[in-house]
């Protein structure tokens, strides 16, 4: 078996309109919604689903958690001019090793913006 890519992750949450308000805030992602009423956030050729907190259905983790996930994302746009939006959205930048900057969600998920030369 060879996997092509992934094609989605979900975050457990306690609030999806705050989380929605926050990754198109100060990520860009779209806001997308699919046929069943569920929310989510689009980017490039990936999906970030989002599950309400004690409304999780269908197949799950066996322990959704909210804030428990790390996600690293890959951007195009040089890391000073990356952290100086961030600033200017007043988010809590984090600066990591090297080529990445590290904030968190309203949930406490790390996320890591990376850029690779």
């Amino acid at each position: 078996m060879r996997i092509d890519r992934l094609d989605r992750v979900v975050l457990t949450v306690a609030d999806v309109q705050a989380t929605i308000g926050f990754y198109s805030r100060v990520l860009g992602m779209e806001p997308v919604e699919s046929v069943d009423g569920c929310h989510g956030l689009a980017f490039g050729d990936g999906r970030i689903d989002l599950r309400q907190v004690g409304r999780e259905s269908g197949p799950r983790a066996r322990r959704p958690t909210r804030g428990s996930a790390d996600l690293c994302f890959v951007v195009r746009t040089p890391l000073e001019q990356v952290i100086a939006e961030l600033i200017s959205k007043a988010v809590r930048v984090e600066r990591g090793p090297g080529g990445s900057v590290y904030l968190r969600d309203p949930d406490g998920n790390l996320i890591e913006l990376s850029v690779y030369s």
